[in-house]
């Protein structure tokens, strides 16, 4: 030890004679300690007799370190982090010998398993402070807890709770040992004080509270039987730690911090009766910007889990997820508040945060070192003021709530741009009284509050704010749960506008919203507006763990992800991030995924109950905007189901059937995986009309039956569809057998027809009995998206050439070749784009809602609706030219 080191010891001595009861106290109960502190060494603790009751050395040992631990904090020796080690060190050792002790007098020589203490708060990050109580959770395994004959395990485990409890806490004339605080326990106004480790896993793994997340990030096994509480806190882990973004966690911990505030707020003006720990930038608001961070981030970045505040502080400045000088800052300002809060500590061993009253506060202050009360109130001023300031940033753009008052509420109203304020007033009221079930729980009603003033302000920017605020309503009528939907609405007010965007516009998006609202969490992140990836990226995430699931959760996986990506999709053109062309490729991305998982998951399933029939297998076929790959929001799926093989064979499994049977009734199998809506809700109406003699012949046939109807028998409007037939499903020697047969055909080896003629009838036939539903039927208008396809698949099939299932490639063939006006392709483009936004915005084909108008434009490039109409109107026309002008050759 140094000079400075001796000469600091007895300065330390004679400052806690001078103004601390408790330390003097000990000083006359511990002359060895004092006298060396004197001489300018720092004794050890000395051993306390083994054969003293364990109660009575443990009460002796804290006595003994309370006073080494505070000659060498007043004497400089140890840093805050040795103190605070110390302390927690010597909290998990009584722990230990207490929980040991309790076991051994009622089941003598049994060993201490099967009891565990968990550790939270400072305890657990080894953060303990002078004086402080603990808060373990006392946890036990009823099959292994030592117990005496015939007692049931809870009995025991309360019992070895209680004496636990007791040999800690009991007073005699050597003091206490550690306070013991177990309402941090699961409901501890209803269980028990020592709780079975499966309750307390399920407890938490379905109820907890987000303050209980808070806790359990400090959580640790701190005595007893560590292997429990290991297993506990291993199991409980997801719980505290979630990969998903959880913005109700921030909100709940700033409400919490502000009920604090008020309840304590006494103790919040820096001075004498200020509260070091509850207090406006006291060690709390510390802990808690360090832990709302921690929740954000620490699902996806183990690195971040550190229990201590400053190693946290630190994890997250290294990460970047804080700023470096904010964390060093708020570190200091830890050290100084925890000191301080030891000083106060020290005067008469209380468990207490608030500086004193009085003279009081000078001999805290001069037991630190200082000249008197307001030069400490000097030193942490500037501190606490700086804390304050960093934590209520985390609420910098936390908007004021929107008044009850109903002048007030009026004003605001009409200032968001709302016309009809009385209205919406009334609707507002009507949802803050819980009149629809989703709003009728307190906290749903208090997530819609701190929302409400975002739905205003998006509300006041929709073309048309009370249709919005009608379509608003409706859903929230529709709902079953609101509270995440309003935290991630409060949490990214971009989204309130988009939401209000989608409800005011997209009548099929507001609907699928009202069934799903956690469909809004897929477009929090960026990579929601844009293209969606290759199909079998898509099939992997379709397929999630699959291991373990059984048929029905396949099923209902799919759906929910076929459901939030179309709606993903959807939201790209009502926020005008995508161009309709593309989103008509990911929308048929995403049901030839779906096609391709759940049809692998149907034939496993199949499979299991009648074999597979040796040599064969099912293929699938897409024709229509299916198979031409850009499929509409509204679009069904035109299959065709085909087997390769012969078809005279049988299955090999416990239920044999022969190979026709066989795959007719596996296709309805995938069919119905296809499109029966399950609890997950639906998925996509499917149309095999388009296979070999349609409702007459059978759903499935073999690929050789197939090649010969379409060779021999099939009518030139089968041979249009074919035009556009794609595999989609079965091996890769499978479809390209398929894909060999259709481009066969196509190229000639079929009947010879007057394809001209055959189409210009087959068209008429369509216009008499499918006329177009209103004047934006865009695919049914004279000139529309059935005239283009029909005038490029005749001219395709008479030239036999331009063969492509994307309509748009095809197009640009013929146009290379001559033998279709170059201005097919912008109007296929043209068609598409309006078709594809049509039926998201105005799926009844009537003329759309004025303020519905600027966003079609903007969905396909125009500037305004009268060029929308226009473009279209032209486009129609040229359109028709070509088709009405006909085709002489005969193919």
């Amino acid at each position: 030890m140094n000079s400075l080191s001796r000469s600091a010891l007895p300065d330390a001595v004679a400052r806690a004679r001078r103004h601390s009861s408790f330390l003097a106290m000990l000083l006359d109960r511990e002359p060895d300690i004092e006298a060396a502190a004197l001489a300018g060494e720092l004794l050890a603790p000395p051993a306390v007799a083994d054969d003293l009751p364990v109660g009575t050395r443990l009460r002796r040992e804290r006595r003994a370190l309370a006073l080494t631990i505070a000659l060498g904090d007043l004497a400089g020796l140890y840093d805050l982090t040795e103190v605070t080690h110390r302390l927690s060190d010597f909290a998990d050792r009584s722990l230990t010998q207490a929980i040991r002790a309790a076991i051994d007098e009622r089941t003598p020589g049994a060993e201490p398993v099967g009891f565990a203490a968990i550790a939270l708060g400072k305890q657990g990050s080894r953060e303990l402070n002078y004086s402080s109580d603990i808060d373990p959770i006392l946890i036990f395994d009823p099959l292994t807890l030592p117990r005496r004959p015939r007692e049931e395990p809870e009995d025991a485990a309360v019992r070895i709770g209680k004496r636990v409890v007791e040999l800690l806490q009991a007073r005699d004339g050597d003091g206490y040992v550690l306070r013991v605080d177990l309402r941090l326990r699961p409901s501890p106004e209803a269980t028990p004080i020592a709780i079975p480790v499966e309750g307390a896993i399920a407890y938490y793994e379905s109820q907890a509270l987000t303050w209980e997340r808070a806790a359990f990030i400090r959580a640790r096994a701190a005595a007893g039987d560590l292997a429990l509480g290991q297993r506990f806190l291993d199991a409980i882990r997801p719980f505290v730690w979630r990969r998903a973004l959880d913005f109700g966690a921030v909100g709940e911990i700033r409400d919490l911090t502000r009920r604090i505030r008020d309840h304590h707020a006494q103790g919040q003006a820096m001075g004498p009766g200020y509260d070091l720990k509850r207090g406006r930038g006291g060690i709390r608001e510390i802990e808690f910007f360090a832990q709302i961070h921690q929740l954000i981030h620490g699902g996806r970045d183990p690195a971040l889990r550190a229990p201590a505040t400053r190693d946290a502080l630190a994890k997250l400045a290294q990460a970047g997820r804080i700023d470096g000088g904010q964390a060093a800052a708020l570190t200091d300002a830890y050290v100084l508040l925890r000191t301080i809060e030891h000083r106060v500590q020290m005067i008469d061993d209380r468990q207490t945060h608030q500086l004193p009253m009085g003279e009081g506060l000078g001999r805290v202050a001069r037991l630190h070192g200082l000249v008197d009360g307001e030069a400490l109130v000097d030193m942490l001023a500037p501190v606490t003021a700086q804390v304050g300031r960093f934590y209520d940033a985390l609420d910098a753009d936390e908007r004021p709530r929107l008044p009850h008052d109903p002048v007030l509420l009026h004003e605001r109203l009409a200032g968001a741009g709302l016309k009809d304020v009385e209205a919406a007033a009334r609707r507002i009221s009507a949802w803050r009284g819980g009149d629809y079930a989703a709003l009728r729980s307190p906290a749903a009603r208090e997530a819609l509050d701190a929302v409400l003033p975002t739905l205003v302000e998006a509300l006041g920017e929709a073309p048309d704010p009370d249709a919005a605020i009608l379509k608003l309503d409706s859903l929230f009528e529709r709902m079953t749960s609101a509270i995440n939907i309003f935290r991630l609405l409060e949490a990214r007010p971009g989204l309130a506008s988009l939401t209000v965007a989608i409800l005011s516009h997209a009548a099929p998006l507001a609907a699928e919203l009202a069934r799903r609202p956690a469909l809004l969490d897929g477009l929090i992140d960026a990579s929601a507006f844009e293209p969606l990836p290759a199909v079998k990226f898509l099939e992997r995430a379709m397929r999630g763990g699959e291991a373990g699931q059984d048929y029905q959760d396949r099923l209902d996986h799919v759906r929910r992800v076929v459901g939030e990506l179309r709606f993903a999709l959807g939201a790209q053109i009502v926020a005008g991030r995508a161009d309709p062309l593309e989103v008509a490729g990911g929308y048929a991305r995403v049901a030839e995924a779906a096609v391709g998982v759940l049809a692998q998951a149907t034939v496993d399933e199949f499979v299991a109950a009648h074999g597979r029939v040796p040599g064969s297998e099912l293929v699938v076929l897409a024709l229509g905007r299916m198979g031409g790959a850009a499929l509409t929001h509204a679009s069904d799926l035109d299959l065709v189901y085909l087997f390769t093989g012969d078809f005279a064979g049988e299955s090999d499994g416990p239920k044999p059937l022969g190979a026709t049977l066989y795959y007719n009734r596996l296709a309805q199998r995938v069919t119905a995986a296809l499109s029966v809506p399950t609890q997950a809700g639906p998925l996509y109406p499917v149309d095999t009309r388009l296979r070999p003699s349609g409702t007459q012949g059978p759903l499935v046939v073999s690929v050789e039956s197939f090649a010969r109807y379409q060779r021999e028998d099939a009518w030139t409007w089968e041979h249009m569809a074919l035009t556009r037939a794609r595999p989609i499903f079965g091996s890769a020697d499978a479809r390209a057998a398929v894909a060999a047969i259709v481009a066969d055909v196509l190229n000639g080896n079929r009947p010879a027809r007057d394809i001209a003629a055959e189409a210009g009838e087959m068209r008429a036939e369509m216009a008499r009995h499918k006329p177009p539903q209103g004047p934006l039927d865009i695919k049914l208008l004279p000139g529309g998206l059935v005239d283009l396809e029909f005038a490029v698949h005749r001219t395709q099939l008479i030239h036999r050439t331009g063969f492509d299932p994307d309509l748009g490639r095809a197009i640009a063939a013929l146009v290379a070749e001559g033998l279709t006006p170059p201005s097919m392709a912008q109007a296929h483009d043209v068609l598409t784009r309006a078709l594809v936004s049509f039926r998201l915005l105005v799926p009844d084909g009537q003329e759309p809602p004025e303020p519905t108008r600027p966003l079609i434009a903007r969905a396909m490039g125009l500037a305004d609706w009268a060029t929308v109409v226009a473009t279209l109107e032209a486009t129609r026309q040229e359109v028709a030219e070509v088709w009405q002008g006909g085709e002489d050759a005969t193919g």
